[in-house]
């Protein structure tokens, strides 16, 4: 974590907007229409996905893809111009919203301003032509970093988008870039405007192995923790999926989730959500809709800043596309007010001040945030289970504040609920955590 990271930012709810799939034109305009009713859900920054102009070589789909970006100091002209967007911004700043933007440091497109005005700042092959390190990403060129002119122009660049008002950046593929270059920006950045919140997207540890063979620059969580405030979840996100489709047990992503508490700083902050652009909706990935609910509200319960994809409120299961015209369907905002309760309780007292216990995995994910005055107790049904399950709440009847009504506990059991509960309890008592044979071998509970 970086050292001046708030403890706060554990209880953010972000949201990830892609312009270009909003609204029904596409474009600034149809974003800030909509920002009163997602800050009405509790919403406290809005991400945008690249809003810079798309390169034209080497285009992938109709449109391109926004990570394939052409200037990094202008607009897409296709969501407006550079005085629409910061009007946004204000009107944001006026609801109460922080604006974060997403950066692509790692690379540009082919027909970039700098690989026209620097090409020196790219890898090139012997015959001395740009190229990528990842034949996937075929519509781009990498970046060569370290370079001192580079990194002064991009940090530069990040200080004019902070001037007119950004307070925050998402950085695509963060751990490619060297973490000597994000300490030049974030104290770049700092010079400018305090507080800026820098989100890094943490890449798979298997791809960082994969880097690394080749020779590579790919670090790892707990290397660019001394630069970011929060990152992705990407660490254990393959075991997060297949607890998701019942291929491990859910205990198995619980084990994990205790991993990264003794290997990463006493503060660390992850990111946690159920999609995002790259991943399949929930709605898509889970069993049952029952099951996608219990494990929305399970990682918004648990440590961590969460994450909303915009029209996951409308139940969406489409993941719209990053090359074409694809906007999103949305209905009646189906899920709205059920996001909306989780955000409110992501800044319940007991997430902020509390401690969380991940208590059990099976028949139900069990997690409470114990906390001297005001403690929440969640059953999680990610299984899809019938019939009853242990608690270790004592009897008596408790308020679910997900569907505000009275869930009862009689002889240490209750029903198992049809997606999640979350029940807030009074005063403290002893829990029982969840172990693992395998974590106790390496990290002995005291």
């Amino acid at each position: 974590m970086a050292i001046d990271t708030p403890y706060t930012y554990r209880n953010l709810v972000i949201y990830e907007i892609y312009v270009r799939n909003h609204g029904p034109n596409g474009n600034f305009a149809d974003v800030e229409a909509d920002l009163p009713r997602i800050r009405s859900m509790g919403v406290d920054v809005i991400w945008f996905m690249p809003i810079h102009p798309i390169g034209k070589v080497a285009r992938k789909g109709t449109l391109g893809s926004p990570y394939a970006i052409q200037d990094y100091r202008e607009v897409n002209p296709e969501y407006g111009t550079r005085q629409d967007f910061f009007h946004l911004v204000e009107h944001a700043h006026e609801l109460g919203l922080k604006v974060m933007i997403d950066v692509v440091y790692n690379h540009t497109s082919p027909d970039a301003v700098l690989a026209d005005q620097h090409p020196e700042y790219f890898h090139m092959d012997d015959n001395g032509k740009p190229i990528t390190h990842d034949p996937e990403w075929s519509d781009v060129i990498d970046l060569k970093h370290p370079h001192p002119e580079l990194t002064a122009y991009l940090v530069e660049t990040l200080q004019s988008w902070v001037h007119f008002g950004v307070d925050g950046f998402r950085c695509d593929v963060g751990s490619l870039v060297p973490v000597d270059f994000w300490r030049q920006a974030r104290a770049g950045v700092a010079e400018i405007k305090p507080g800026v919140i820098w989100l890094a997207e943490s890449v798979h540890a298997a791809y960082v192995g994969k880097r690394r063979r080749r020779g590579l620059i790919s670090h790892s969580d707990g290397e660019i923790y001394s630069e970011f405030d929060i990152t992705y979840d990407y660490d254990i996100w393959p075991i997060w999926q297949r607890a998701v489709l019942g291929e491990v047990p859910a205990s198995r992503y619980l084990e994990m989730l205790r991993f990264q508490d003794c290997i990463y700083p006493v503060n660390f902050v992850k990111m946690r959500c159920v999609e995002n652009h790259d991943q399949a909706r929930i709605q898509k990935l889970a069993p049952t809709r029952s099951q996608a609910l219990a494990w929305t509200a399970f990682q918004a319960f648990n440590r961590g800043a969460f994450l909303i994809y915009g029209g996951q409120e409308a139940a969406a299961a489409h993941t719209p596309s990053l090359f074409e015209s694809d906007q999103i369907e949305w209905g009646d905002y189906e899920l709205q007010p059920f996001l909306t309760k989780l955000a409110a309780i992501k800044k319940d007292q007991a997430l902020i001040e509390g401690h969380l216990m991940l208590l059990d995995g099976e028949p139900a994910i069990q997690a409470a945030w114990h906390h001297p005055e005001a403690s929440l107790y969640g059953v999680f049904n990610a299984s899809g289970a019938a019939g009853e399950v242990e608690v270790q709440l004592p009897d008596g009847e408790y308020l679910d504040l997900l569907s505000e009504t009275t869930i009862p506990i009689k002889e240490g059991k209750t029903t198992l609920p049809e997606s999640a509960i979350i029940l807030r309890y009074g005063e403290p008592f002893q829990l029982e955590p969840i172990y693992s044979e395998l974590l106790d071998f390496y990290f002995p509970p005291q």
